[in-house]
């Protein structure tokens, strides 16, 4: 058969078809995927994907069992939180405010016989009820929630409202108990033990953040951290760190555990975003609070314990010049005399490390430590002094405001520091002057009576010269019991203070 026989035949005829088919079909396809909203492709592929994916049934009933358990922790744990509403009263001068009402100046005075207005101003915290006791529910809150406050009131969970009363309060730690009367049935929250707590342990907030319209917020996060220290106003608690949203709201509110036991009592936040929530909440330890929460209802205030030192956390170079470096501890600066700490032999300058053997991680730990124990008791101090190790048994006395203010007793009333390149450059210090720089004195101290000021440089003690911390410290613990004088170096001239007799 020739070749023009072969094209024309029947089998080459369909072959020829088959094939401009094929290539019509993919001329076709290439063209409609041009012209295809872009992304359709994949999101088809997506979806013949995702329908294919099957969850994991054990993995998913974890996860729904742990979600149970928040369920379940909401349930028990919302119903004995509270609201704590506040109103206070404070009266100020009949004046005009024209940053308020633009109609005030113009509207004769409310009352022609008083010349001070009332202002009214209300807040909202929260708090948890803790005890019920002859006819009365203590609820336990934050000190800084009911502060100057006029008028209390509680909300509850299920939007009933009464008057409160505030019967104690625990500046220190900030704490405070509420009461109030009420014929329904209220749930007490569990308390935990704050001791066993974790860092990575679940954690759950509850309060009203942001005041009644987010009011029983429930929020959840871990515990980050453990001992944190600080916090407003002086407070001397060591504090749980979580990062379970916390916002100004959730003061006095409780931290509870996945049992849906009370383990702190949220308190305070660190913020850089004008007091919003970055995940860096602190609350206090329950069990700080369990120590000193029948005190609070019993008496309205707190025992603490006291022994009568002023204590620093000491910098590098305090530490690097009495040897101490790397050692925990809260360094004793001053003493009062005749305290407790004085009458059993401690010092200023002693380094104290550890109380009935407990290892003092810092000033905080110690105030927090000798407040805790019970006037009357005893217990045993190890410091260190001059390099050696000693122990001392005191016997705590109860702290007032009248011993703690008493700076005419508090020995010897100042704070030095060695002299180092930065001081003697400031102070235009020649090269051969040795002493001690006075960083601070105490008003109404023996140095203060004495004349010394901050900034003058010590040169000699009762005659003998002093060139470093360690000499100070000897010659004040063995040469003063009578009697004690400096000399000193002020605007580069030397000076003598007045003798200070004991």
């Amino acid at each position: 058969m020739n070749l023009l026989k072969k094209i024309s035949s029947k089998n080459v005829l369909i072959f020829n078809l088959v094939l401009i088919g094929v290539i019509f079909g993919f001329s076709l396809a290439f063209l409609s995927f041009s012209c295809s909203t872009p992304g359709s492709g994949n999101i088809a592929r997506a979806q013949a994907i995702s329908s294919n994916i099957v969850i994991p049934q054990d993995a998913l009933a974890i996860a729904e069992s742990l979600q149970l358990t928040f369920n379940a922790i909401s349930d028990k744990t919302l119903p004995s939180v509270v609201e704590v509403k506040t109103i206070s009263v404070q009266r100020r001068q009949n004046m005009p405010n024209f940053g308020g009402d633009p109609w005030e100046f113009f509207l004769p005075p409310q009352n022609d016989n008083n010349p001070d207005r009332e202002f009214r101003t209300q807040g909202i915290g929260s708090g948890v009820i803790i005890r019920y006791q002859n006819g009365l529910y203590y609820v336990l809150t934050n000190n800084h929630v009911i502060d100057r406050a006029t008028e209390v009131i509680i909300g509850t969970f299920y939007g009933s409202e009464y008057p409160a009363e505030v019967i104690g309060r625990d500046v220190r730690r900030d704490l405070a108990i509420v009461t109030f009367r009420s014929n329904d049935r209220l749930p007490i929250a569990d308390l935990g033990d704050s001791d066993s707590v974790r860092v990575g342990d679940w954690a759950i907030a509850i309060g009203n953040p942001l005041g009644e319209e987010y009011s029983f917020s429930v929020t959840m996060g871990i515990v980050s951290a453990l001992e944190r220290t600080g916090g407003p106003g002086g407070n001397i608690n060591d504090f749980i760190q979580t990062d379970a949203a916390i916002n100004p709201g959730n003061s006095g509110g409780p931290l509870v555990n996945l049992r849906g036991e009370v383990i702190g009592i949220n308190t305070w936040i660190a913020s850089n975003t004008g007091g919003g929530s970055v995940g860096l909440g602190f609350a206090i330890p329950i069990n700080n609070i369990i120590r000193v929460l029948d005190d609070i209802i019993t008496s309205g205030t707190v025992r603490d314990g006291w022994i009568g030192v002023q204590l620093i956390d000491p910098p590098r170079e305090l530490t690097d010049a009495l040897g101490i470096t790397g050692t925990r501890g809260a360094f004793a600066s001053q003493v009062f005399l005749t305290s407790p700490a004085y009458r059993a032999g401690i010092r200023p300058g002693d380094f104290i490390t550890h109380i009935d053997n407990m290892e003092i991680r810092g000033t905080n730990h110690l105030v927090q430590t000798v407040g805790n124990i019970r006037p009357g008791d005893q217990a045993v101090f190890t410091v260190i002094r001059g390099g050696t190790s000693m122990n001392f048994t005191v016997r705590i006395d109860v702290r007032t405001e009248e011993v703690t203010t008493d700076n005419r007793s508090l020995w010897p009333g100042l704070l030095v520091f060695p002299i180092d390149d930065e001081i003697r450059s400031s102070l235009n210090l020649e090269s051969n002057v040795r002493g001690l720089f006075i960083a601070q004195v105490h008003p109404e101290t023996p140095a203060a009576v004495m004349g010394l000021s901050r900034g003058d440089i010590i040169t000699s003690m009762n005659g003998t010269t002093i060139s470093d911390l360690n000499t100070f410290y000897r010659l004040l613990r063995e040469n003063t019991d009578r009697e004690l004088w400096f000399s000193f170096i002020r605007n580069n001239s030397n000076f003598e203070t007045i003798r200070y007799q004991r």
